[in-house]
């Protein structure tokens, strides 16, 4: 008998796969039966991920350094993927990062940062992918990791360039949903609320903004280890095959109110 969401046989593509919500979405993807690729700048962080998803969950699973703002880089990044396991069915886009500040102080160069990695390298890694692999094999699962920043604004956390950088992967993903739908390539962004990242724990663990959480999530908390998952590995299953081009919001409700 077949099981939903059964990802065997199936390869995936996890960026900003050393820490935090990427390694947290390759294991999931990985319980279920799919091969890792696991890209990050830091190879020695990498290398411990993909030792540990190939113990724990008895699937293949490959290191592969990568800066996703360098093109060449991400080119010969995907080539060696295509290298080693002949396919790639399932991208997860998850790297990014956050400039917080007031936008009236908020520099060029950090708005040109935000925009490069984001954005600009979310559709790098999607076009290489979808160009050498999914589109050849009629098949594929595009993630773009965008942010619930990407549908509304925010008062506490002033960070303009990552609010306009997760606005444009969220329509970037429905364009790219409308370009290769004749592909039968799929292509959505999930959207998170607050959760824990090396990046987030600081500001998450202020009392200022545990008092505000409380205030504007409905669930009166930030988001678990884990919670993330499940619309991971429905969006990269074959049960998914008729959603294509959303924007899903796993944040508590916070862009309900």
């Amino acid at each position: 008998m077949n099981r939903m969401f059964d990802l065997s046989g199936k390869v995936a593509l996890v960026t900003g796969c050393s820490t935090g919500l990427g390694v947290q979405m390759a294991k999931a993807l990985a319980r279920q039966g799919a091969s890792i690729i696991a890209l990050a700048r830091r190879q020695e962080l990498i290398d411990e991920v993909a030792r540990d998803i190939r113990d724990t969950y008895g699937v293949d699973a490959l290191a592969i350094r990568c800066d996703i703002t360098d093109t060449e880089n991400v080119e010969k990044a995907v080539d060696e993927a295509l290298s080693h396991f002949g396919r790639i069915d399932i991208l997860i886009n998850n790297a990014g990062t956050g400039a917080v500040a007031p936008a009236e102080d908020i520099t060029d160069e950090q708005f040109k940062n935000e925009l490069e990695i984001d954005l600009f390298g979310t559709f790098k890694v999607a076009r290489a992918v979808a160009k050498k692999a999914m589109i050849p094999a009629k098949y594929g699962r595009v993630i773009n990791i965008a942010s619930m920043y990407g549908l509304v604004g925010n008062k506490i956390a002033p960070s303009s360039p990552y609010h306009a950088a997760k606005g444009g992967v969220v329509n970037l993903t429905k364009a790219l949903a409308g370009e290769w739908g004749k592909y039968n390539i799929t292509v959505n962004s999930i959207c998170p609320g607050y959760f824990y990242t090396p990046l987030t724990k600081e500001t998450l663990d202020s009392d200022y903004f545990q008092e505000y959480a409380k205030t504007v999530i409905p669930m009166e908390r930030y988001g678990m280890e884990g919670e993330l998952d499940a619309a991971a590995v429905f969006l990269a299953s074959s049960e998914s095959s008729y959603v294509t081009g959303i924007a899903l919001p796993v944040d508590g409700g916070y862009t309900s109110m």
